[in-house]
């Protein structure tokens, strides 16, 4: 059974609900284990006033038993505090759309006739979720050695030069020295100049996109698939990065830069040594040979627009009086780049996990460990060539 969720719940309602369905039984699982990421998801200098007043804290309501996953759907809560304040008190009608947001473009859609319905259930708040089916997933890729990690690679006009590796270590090495900067870069000049951008946006009242960097370690070649289109795991991993609000593009590797490349500049060679076993002294590729995994540590990268709601007002139209006017300020982050890390790790744990469930098949830990120690490696004795001719059709 392929993994599924679903999420719901709105900005400023009772709280946040997730379901995954498809995870076999077995898996030792904790709140713990999952409020770890909900608290890295909070924390990032350029957030906003929101995250003062929420401490995610979640529950896990169903699918787990004496600490086990059971088979069966996991149903999680996540209580939204800010709620209190919104309970039962007489809000103004939102009318001004801010362009950028989904406002104008769900009203459009589900013919509202108060722009804050599509807010509420745009807003980011509802990656808290997604964060906690993604503990999940890391948790469940974790039995197999399998660590997904990212870190800010650029903020605004700032970039940290940071090369595709071939070393696993040094990418865990990126992420401990990511996960001790306040805006999740590992490379010091680039962090500090990165948050002085930050605060530039701050003075000037506006906001920053950025791009930030996602890789996943020890992770055996076979996953995905280039027999069917939607299984192509390139896809599927770059539709599930575009689903993350606020981001437009996605690519895997140098996946853009390749473009004005010549073939020769651009693939990862393929050696041997002395005990046989494949190696490529560069991973241009980011892990991914059509569609399926090579072996090599899988890196994407994904950028994200400065976010909509800005402190300076935008020009935009009042849609009872049909006037033009300018937007009114929602409560936002200034820079969500760094906390869109966590968010990012989530999404492509998801996919991954669900990957390697449909490589392995079962339904219990327990059965599909063998599995995983029995796929082929990248080396020659994994390799059944007979070196005989043969006549295809």
């Amino acid at each position: 059974m392929p993994l599924r969720f679903l999420t719901a719940g709105e900005s400023h309602g009772p709280g946040l609900t997730a379901i995954l369905e498809g995870m076999v039984a077995g898996l030792p699982l904790s709140a713990e284990a999952i409020q770890q990421e909900l608290a890295r998801r909070q924390r990032g200098f350029g957030r906003g006033g929101r995250m003062s007043i929420e401490k995610d804290e979640v529950e896990i309501t169903a699918g787990v038993m004496a600490g086990y996953t059971t088979g069966g759907p996991l149903a999680l809560w996540i209580r939204n505090r800010d709620a209190e304040n919104w309970c039962g008190r007489a809000v103004p009608p939102f009318v001004v759309p801010r362009p950028g947001h989904a406002d104008l473009s769900g009203a459009l859609k589900y013919r509202y006739r108060d722009l804050r319905l599509s807010l509420e259930r745009a807003s980011a708040r509802e990656t808290a979720a997604r964060v906690a089916i993604g503990a999940i997933c890391k948790r469940f890729l974790a039995e197999f050695g399998i660590f997904v990690g990212g870190y800010v690679r650029q903020i605004g006009q700032v970039t940290a030069e940071l090369p595709l590796l071939t070393d696993p270590q040094a990418y865990l090495q990126r992420f401990e020295q990511a996960e001790a900067s306040d805006v999740r870069c590992p490379h010091p000049p680039a962090a500090e100049a990165m948050r002085a951008h930050i605060q530039e946006a701050i003075r000037a009242r506006d906001t920053l996109g950025g791009v930030i960097e996602v890789f996943a370690i020890g992770l055996p070649p076979g996953l995905g698939s280039y027999v069917h289109a939607d299984r192509r795991l390139d896809g599927r991993l770059l539709g599930a990065l575009g689903s993350i609000p606020a981001v437009k593009g996605a690519e895997i590797g140098d996946g853009f830069a390749q473009a004005s490349e010549f073939g020769t500049r651009v693939h990862d060679a393929i050696r041997r040594d002395a005990a046989g076993n494949l190696y490529r002294p560069s991973n241009r590729a980011g892990g991914l040979e059509g569609g399926v995994t090579n072996g090599m540590p899988l890196v994407v990268r994904l950028a994200m627009k400065p976010i909509a709601t800005t402190l300076t007002p935008q020009r935009s139209v009042n849609l009872v009086s049909g006037e033009e006017t300018e937007t009114v300020y929602e409560r936002s982050d200034i820079c969500p780049v760094p906390r869109a890390v966590v968010v990012a790790e989530a999404v492509v744990a998801f996919v991954l996990a669900d990957a390697l469930l449909e490589k392995l098949g079962g339904d219990s830990l327990e059965e599909i460990r063998p599995r995983f120690q029995a796929l082929p490696r990248p080396r020659l004795d994994d390799l059944p060539m007979d070196g005989q001719e043969h006549v295809f059709w």
